[in-house]
């Protein structure tokens, strides 16, 4: 009795004795992907993320949107306060993510919170935009006006930063 071998639906010329858990379908050890009840092809584990990938086209403009207008205020609002925004900064950006989630009533994607991380750098960047447009008004530019600028810009920046990080990790984490 002679036992035919197996190989991989993917890679005709390699033996194996793996199949995934779902489909049957013969897989090597370059084609399982480890999932928490075994070993399934590329193919299953596409599909059934794509059951979780509920987020429509508007969502990632509204993501983008929201986190514009909220981290830009936050950075406005939190850079003032200096070495005490980057314990409050956390705090506004769960808060930026927690908005961000009722706006798009709870869809998720992988893409949605890279959006919303878009739209709130655009945000900061505008914090530090304001700044700098008023240079030319400030009369005589030297450069110990410069330097003092760029230090007022230091905080905004870095509160932004910590407040963007942790939006798109609160809306990464939301993912099944």
């Amino acid at each position: 009795m002679t036992i035919a071998s197996l190989t991989c639906a993917n890679h005709p010329g390699r033996e194996t004795t793996l199949r995934c858990n779902r489909c049957e379908k013969p897989i090597c050890s370059q084609c399982a992907v480890l999932t928490p009840v075994g070993y399934r092809c590329r193919e299953c584990v596409r599909g059934q993320q794509a059951v979780f990938d509920t987020a429509q086209r508007t969502d990632y403009l509204i993501a983008g949107a929201i986190s514009l207008v909220l981290v830009g205020a936050a950075t406005a609002l939190l850079g003032v306060l200096g070495f005490w925004s980057l314990i409050v900064s956390p705090l506004a950006g769960g808060g930026v993510g927690e908005v961000v989630r009722w706006a798009v009533r709870r869809r998720r994607s992988r893409r949605l919170p890279l959006a919303a991380s878009i739209g709130g750098a655009l945000g900061v960047a505008a914090n530090l935009v304001v700044p700098l447009s008023l240079l030319p008004f400030l009369g005589k530019v030297d450069l110990q006006t410069v330097g003092a600028l760029l230090s007022t810009m230091l905080w905004p920046l870095v509160t932004g930063a910590v407040i963007v990080g942790s939006l798109y990790y609160r809306l990464r984490g939301i993912r099944l």
